[in-house]
């Protein structure tokens, strides 16, 4: 493997990405021809997949000591070294970021560990030399969302895990290629998907894998954040968020939402997702707030009159077996946050939002809070029972980001399949493209692709109730 990222990813297959100091959005995935991106959407959408290797369940070697590369120290990769630095098992060796105050930074918040890190910065293509390291077995991927695809795609050609935020790809083309080369390599890709992580998705799913609910005949699920301040922020390196505003009309990021509900139904597993709709309402926010401070700030005027995200996305899935799934995105409106989280079966229904979760199994109304006090204690899996207080103490959204990592951590080390493998995170991540298209084609319908090739039939779910493993202990 060449050390030029450009040579890389043209053998990886890659072709439409742009250099790593360079933004990646309509224009370099669609090309000059917008019509030919959707085109070829609609082509990969329909792609014929022959496994090569099955990773879902696939349970790589034993890994006594992870040894850490952490790439991108913004919020986000900051706060997960500092988590990771709390887990036994764990050495992390290697962390980078563009800028070198940032990559100081995170090494300051290990003095008093016993990990010392080296420190790559200052270089756009400098993340490539980490990931070269010999040292290292997992790569913790938590950039702008263009240098997702492209670094866990070179983690995996050089022999390490890719572990990577949400969402894992943002084209057909890249989840294609996370697909295809965790196969070939047999390295897994996991998704950082925290909210799969979270204590009442967590319990729920308990409860549908032990048949409360019966069949789930329906899943709603959504991100809705007021996100203006951060969408504007010109802190975030080249603006990236705000570009992928400017600039894609669609579901943008599906998976908070999504990841659950794709577990309590067995996606992948049993059943696979079939085709979507999606229909976008106008944008109402995004072009007036920038006409606005393009007027005081050049930085906008290239935005002005661009074709913004439409403030409310809804897409509406169908599953093979004949469920449906009612995703929403909206970080443009004053809406109190919600991810809806509702699971709906023949014998109950669960929905955390409004907060709290709430569970009810007739229509005369939710449970008691006493009555659900019951269901906590007889369904709360076994990894928020033996951890749960101690995440909530580390922290990282309420202690899931936590649960997210030591589970991580536990499976490799003890040799175990992941409860999220990289079907899953190219399948949740193809909502994004494939939700545009079908907004650009007048909300008709698109197939989503089978990217297990057909094993979903055979595939199981994944224990989460730590009948394996669950020996990785915690320094607080």
């Amino acid at each position: 493997m060449k050390n030029n990222r450009r040579d890389f990813l043209k053998l990886s297959g890659i072709s439409g990405l742009g250099m790593a100091g360079s933004a990646l959005f309509p224009g370099a995935s669609f090309g000059a021809d917008e019509s030919q991106g959707y085109e070829q959407i609609k082509n990969l959408a329909h792609k014929k997949h022959k496994q090569v290797f099955n990773m879902s369940g696939y349970a790589a070697p034993k890994i006594d000591t992870v040894r850490i590369g952490v790439i991108g120290l913004g919020s986000r990769g900051s706060a997960a070294v500092r988590r990771l630095s709390k887990i036994e098992g764990v050495d992390i060796k290697a962390l980078c970021d563009l800028r070198p105050e940032q990559a100081t930074q995170a090494k300051e918040k290990l003095s008093e560990t016993s990990h010392n890190p080296e420190l790559y910065s200052g270089d756009a293509e400098i993340w490539q030399k980490l990931v070269e390291r010999k040292d290292l077995d997992l790569i913790y991927i938590t950039t702008p969302w263009e240098l997702h695809t492209p670094i866990a795609l070179y983690a995996m050609e050089t022999d390490k895990h890719a572990a990577v935020e949400v969402p894992a790809a943002i084209t057909m083309e890249e989840c294609w290629a996370l697909v295809e080369t965790s196969e070939r390599t047999r390295k897994h890709c996991m998704m950082l998907e925290n909210t799969c992580y979270d204590f009442f998705e967590l319990m729920t799913l308990n409860m549908v894998r032990q048949g409360f609910f019966g069949d789930i005949v329906h899943g709603e699920g959504a991100y809705i954040h007021d996100f203006i301040p951060s969408i504007f922020s010109k802190k975030k390196w080249n603006m990236w968020r705000y570009r992928h505003n400017a600039s894609r009309n669609g579901n943008l990021y599906p998976t908070h939402g999504l990841g659950p509900i794709c577990q309590a139904m067995n996606i992948n597993r049993g059943d696979r997702l079939d085709f979507l709709v999606s229909v976008s309402s106008k944008d109402f926010v995004l072009g007036e707030m920038t006409a606005k401070l393009a007027e005081e700030d050049d930085t906008y005027k290239e935005f002005v009159g661009k074709p913004f995200r439409g403030n409310m996305n809804v897409t509406t899935i169908k599953t093979k077996k004949g469920s449906t799934i009612m995703l929403q995105h909206d970080v443009s409106s004053p809406r109190v946050y919600s991810r809806i989280h509702l699971v709906s079966g023949t014998k109950g229904v669960a929905m955390k939002y409004p907060l709290p979760g709430r569970i009810a199994t007739s229509h005369e109304g939710w449970l008691s809070e006493e009555e659900m006090k019951v269901l906590e204690e007889k369904y709360q899996p076994e990894i928020v029972k033996r951890i749960g207080e101690m995440a909530k103490e580390v922290g990282g959204h309420g202690g899931m980001d936590f649960l997210m990592d030591w589970r991580l951590i536990d499976c490799l080390r003890n040799g175990l399949p992941l409860e999220q493998d990289v079907y899953d995170a190219a399948l949740w991540s193809s909502i994004f493209p494939l939700s545009e298209w079908s907004v650009a084609n007048r909300s008709s319908a698109i197939d989503v692709p089978d990217f297990t090739g057909g094993s979903w039939q055979n595939n199981t779910p994944v224990d989460i109730n730590l009948t394996h493993g669950g020996n990785t202990g915690i320094t607080l």
